[in-house]
């Protein structure tokens, strides 16, 4: 992934950190900027799985709901009395599942990626609902649950465990995208699934293991949620999706697949926490939150657009992106 993909982005952040640290005066302190990243990484976990589903030329639009009903499970198993290596494992290996779930349908039942993922985000946030009768689980003070509260809540000399956490996972993701034969093929297949295939890439596997990951990260994004409420809803935070798939976009990833990586993706999480934190800084009501994401997620596939050559172009990928489908 070149620089340029994210430069406009980095260079936008740049800018609205100068303005809030002259505007703001708590915006420059360690609390805060330890406060962004604690916020901020449940998207951040989010939108590395969607980074994956995106540079395979798709979209994950059930992620958000998938960690909700990850998050119940985490919650139920807990409740139960269950060990932390027992919850875990239940709450990770259930994550990974919905993930698999979505690449099945995708590519051995050749259905368009937005249609699965439309109503699998349906099916999981009513699962969800449904596991505990809609009740959300309070596990503060079960079993299991101070190692939770500990990841979430605790720090490594300054540097809080999830800052860590944030950092290892980027760095595995960022290794696995870039150094890795599954890596190479991923964007081979985002780019042009046909000539993936006559190279002896195994496009449909490869795009499962994309939909899997997108899962494991959302059952990852579970846990910190349910540390940080210290219970599990069971109801999904309805600008979770569209913060996710805003920082995906804003990072570089391009979303006609082939393009993108984790850098940018955390640049794109880093600018719209910014954001969001200098709103709540400067006062601004909530209800305007959602407005500011929206805009932004708009500007930036229209910069996308005209990044990768203008409308021609787009419309000259839509070929591949069709016969992808059908292959699938």
């Amino acid at each position: 992934m070149t620089v340029g993909r994210y430069a406009g982005v980095l260079v936008a952040l740049v800018l609205v950190c100068v303005y809030l640290s002259i505007a703001q005066d708590v915006f420059l302190t360690w609390d805060n900027f330890t406060n962004i990243a604690k916020s901020n990484t449940v998207v951040l976990l989010l939108a590395i799985g969607q980074t994956f589903v995106v540079i395979s030329a798709g979209i994950d639009l059930s992620t958000a709901s998938a960690a909700t009903a990850a998050g119940m499970i985490l919650g139920l198993t807990m409740d139960a009395g269950c060990s932390i290596a027992v919850v875990l494992a239940a709450t990770l290996v259930f994550g990974v599942l919905l993930g698999l779930l979505n690449g099945f349908l995708v590519t051995k039942l050749r259905i368009s990626f937005l249609i699965v993922t439309l109503g699998t985000l349906s099916i999981y946030q009513s699962f969800a609902l449904v596991v505990n009768d809609g009740q959300t689980i309070t596990v503060f003070g079960k079993p299991g649950f101070s190692f939770v509260s500990d990841l979430v809540n605790n720090e490594i000399g300054p540097f809080p465990i999830l800052l860590v956490l944030d950092l290892v996972l980027a760095l595995i993701a960022g290794g696995v995208l870039r150094y890795t034969g599954f890596g190479r093929a991923l964007f081979a297949v985002g780019s042009n699934p046909e000539a993936a295939r006559l190279n002896g890439i195994d496009v449909g596997r490869i795009v499962l293991v994309a939909y899997g990951i997108a899962g494991l990260a959302a059952a990852l994004a579970s846990v910190v949620q349910v540390g940080r409420l210290t219970s599990a809803s069971p109801q999904a935070d309805p600008t979770l999706l569209l913060t996710v798939v805003a920082a995906v976009l804003i990072g570089g990833t391009a979303y006609t697949g082939g393009e993108g990586g984790v850098l940018g993706t955390i640049i794109g999480v880093l600018f719209l926490g910014v954001v969001q934190n200098g709103l709540t800084l400067s006062d601004v009501s909530s209800f305007w939150h959602g407005i500011v994401s929206g805009v932004v997620l708009i500007a930036a596939v229209a910069l996308g657009v005209r990044r990768d050559g203008g409308w021609a172009l787009r419309t000259g990928r839509m070929a591949p992106t069709l016969s992808r489908e059908r292959s699938q």
